[in-house]
């Protein structure tokens, strides 16, 4: 029995950590894709079609304006999401909120003490028996990552990293600037995939031609399968809720985070409008938001009396 759990335990990590060394291909491929859109769209039909004159020239200048203004906004949201460290707990965190039952005062000495037993008693606030430490509300531990994360949604190959309350906006964003990248590269090669199946003659040469065609059938399967991912993080947005606790919601009744769609989209986006398609924060919201920190979120103050 001991045998079995152990050769469990150790599964699990070499999982883990095959999912880390997996994170460095999938930056490798990303880039990839990215180059060869490049290639295609830029190098080998838009680029040259400028000197044409007339019309296609206008067509080709629209094509690269609108193709290097969402690479640059998608390379720069991903970047941002690989970067940056979604949120930790920070050491001797303290929470100040009681998450089960609303109430406002902080944990005496002796409460807190209960909690760091490795068997704590005090079931007023959420434990890591992995981390050994109090948990902050929305908080998950990640295997992976081996620590717990900041409002966790999930640990993404794609981008290294987990995504957490730090980083969660700037993911969105990558979502957002890649299916609009991919929908225009699709669009905009779709008159020159169709040509394969034609009788005429295509121009070009072999490299060029299988190039274009690969970059038409990888940015079409990236456009329809972002679409759905996007549209799934949009509901799990407009409800204040993570990828986590969609699951959980589903035991519980009432949400206490769902604030209201407008508000519930300033927790992920912040409320200054002009920082809402970019991954960054304005000050203000920073200091004024705790939720952006990860440590402390709003809740209906009517769940709280209830529950208090």
């Amino acid at each position: 029995m001991y045998r079995s759990g152990a050769v469990m335990a150790w599964n699990v990590f070499r999982f883990c950590t095959a999912l880390r060394g997996l994170g460095s291909i999938m930056i490798l491929l990303v880039l990839g894709v990215v180059g060869v859109s490049y290639y295609a769209v830029v190098l080998s039909i838009y680029g040259p079609a400028l000197t044409s004159g007339g019309l296609d020239s206008f067509i080709s200048l629209a094509v690269l304006l609108m193709f290097h203004a969402l690479l640059v906004m998608l390379l720069w949201s991903y970047f941002s999401v690989v970067l940056t460290d979604p949120g930790g707990v920070p050491p001797n965190y303290r929470p100040l909120v009681d998450e089960e039952r609303g109430d406002v005062d902080q944990l005496t000495g002796s409460e807190f003490t209960q909690l760091t037993t490795p068997e704590p008693t005090n079931t007023r606030v959420r434990y890591c028996r992995k981390c050994n430490h109090v948990k902050p509300p929305r908080s998950h531990h990640c295997s992976v990552c081996g620590r717990c994360v900041l409002k966790m949604d999930h640990h993404c190959v794609w981008v290294v990293n987990c995504v957490g309350a730090l980083n969660y906006k700037y993911f969105l964003l990558f979502l957002f600037y890649t299916l609009l990248e991919t929908t225009l590269v699709t669009i905009s090669l779709l008159p020159y995939f169709l040509a394969f199946f034609s009788d005429g003659e295509i121009a070009g040469s072999p490299s060029t031609l299988a190039t274009t065609f690969l970059a038409f059938v990888l940015n079409l399967a990236f456009a329809l399968s972002v679409f759905g991912f996007l549209i799934m993080h949009a509901t799990l947005v407009s409800g204040n809720t993570t990828t986590i606790e969609a699951y959980e919601k589903k035991t519980s009744p009432k949400w206490r985070y769902d604030l209201g769609r407008k508000r519930n989209f300033e927790q992920v986006f912040g409320t200054v409008e002009r920082y809402w398609f970019i991954p960054a924060y304005s000050e203000e919201d920073l200091r004024r938001m705790p939720a952006l920190q990860g440590l402390e979120y709003p809740s209906k103050p009517d769940l709280d009396s209830e529950e208090s």
